[in-house]
């Protein structure tokens, strides 16, 4: 094991991998606050925490999902001064790799240990089973038996409400009256960003017409592939679209190079990504819809500090800042009081933003 500060990594059979940079994102604030509460049946460590971090494909340096992960445990790591070990999925890797790399995790005095991304819910339903003791979180993750381990936490977002929001930016700013949607994978969690954006677009005119690409139908390849998030929003660039929101991880790093040689719009995921943005693309980054998979991280390894884990379902939505839009660039400021009540109509009740897209 080789530590590095803090942050540890280690490579066996597991496939482990340190590599990359955090990221942070801008409209922070109020974000520590849990969506919900409960207590595991796991237990909490009387000693020294060791966390485990159970990347997805992409890992740290993504400059989206995985580096949001990473800046909750980074958080984690300095308020606590708890230690912890990173490790990151293969593309194409099979379901027992992950469960290896889970049961490594465990095996080596990790807890909590959270999997990073819905892909990690079959293994880690597998993996909790056999260490009831270990607690165990899934960011995006779901109980693929429905029968509920009591030591896991499934940390859940109302992602097509912070969409719903860049939405209406995008509606706001489109001078064609044609916007564009690319995700990185056809399944429903993706869908959720795509139905509360469409939303938000025609909250404000319904005549706007949204083209949609996903780059991958079902595998998670596609939130690796710039070159595929780059030809999916290039295609839409040339059907007259001037804005373009990609829900699609790294692969997202390939609309905004579209965008700008288009000279047009992208709009962001996850975290701000115009802060870790090359110079040349800043101009081009509309905003980005914030899912703070950080705040989420963080709660689940504070719930074990406390000595309280979290376990079951936890929705992070707007109402818990779960969600929302960066301002960074200053290029959405001039909407803000648009956007404002949008949320506000949201979080009140007055519109509910569909999570899925209409048939």
């Amino acid at each position: 094991m080789r530590t590095v500060g803090k942050i540890a990594a280690f490579a066996a059979v597991a496939s482990l991998a340190l590599a990359g940079c955090a990221t942070e994102d801008s409209n922070g604030d109020g974000g520590d606050d849990a969506a919900a509460e409960g207590t595991g049946a796991c237990t909490a460590p009387d000693g020294d925490i060791q966390v485990g971090l159970a990347y997805d494909v992409g890992g740290r340096g993504d400059q989206s999902f995985n580096d949001s992960a990473y800046a909750g445990l980074d958080k984690a790591v300095k308020e606590f001064g708890i230690t912890a070990t990173e490790g990151e999925a293969a593309d194409g890797e099979a379901e027992s790799a992950r469960e290896e790399r889970l049961r490594t995790m465990a095996d080596s005095g990790m807890n909590p240990i959270v999997g990073v991304g819905f892909a990690y819910s079959e293994s880690v339903n597998v993996v909790s089973d056999e260490y009831p003791d270990t607690c165990f979180a899934v960011i995006d993750g779901f109980d693929p038996d429905e029968t509920g381990n009591g030591n896991v936490a499934y940390l859940g977002f109302a992602e097509e409400q912070g969409s719903y929001l860049v939405g209406v930016a995008a509606a706001l700013e489109t001078k064609t009256d044609t916007v564009g949607f690319v995700g990185g994978v056809h399944n429903d969690l993706i869908k959720k960003f795509e139905a509360g954006y469409t939303a938000g677009v025609q909250s404000v005119n319904p005549d706007i017409e949204v083209l949609v690409q996903y780059i991958e139908e079902s595998d998670v390849a596609g939130f690796g592939d710039p070159a595929g998030g780059k030809e999916a929003a290039a295609a839409e660039f040339d059907q007259g679209a001037d804005v373009v929101y990609h829900a699609a991880g790294a692969s997202g790093s390939g609309v905004f190079e579209a965008a700008t040689e288009a000279d047009a719009w992208a709009i962001g995921v996850d975290s701000d990504q115009y802060l870790t943005a090359p110079k040349n693309q800043k101009p081009h980054i509309l905003t980005s819809m914030l899912k703070r998979v950080d705040v989420a991280t963080y709660d689940m390894i504070k719930s074990v500090v406390d000595g309280e884990p979290l376990a079951s379902y936890q929705v992070y939505d707007l109402s818990a800042d779960g969600v929302g839009y960066s301002t960074s660039g200053g290029f959405v400021k001039k909407y803000v009081e648009q956007l404002d009540e949008a949320k506000g109509a949201i979080t009140n009740g007055e519109v509910e933003v569909p999570t899925a897209p209409a048939e």
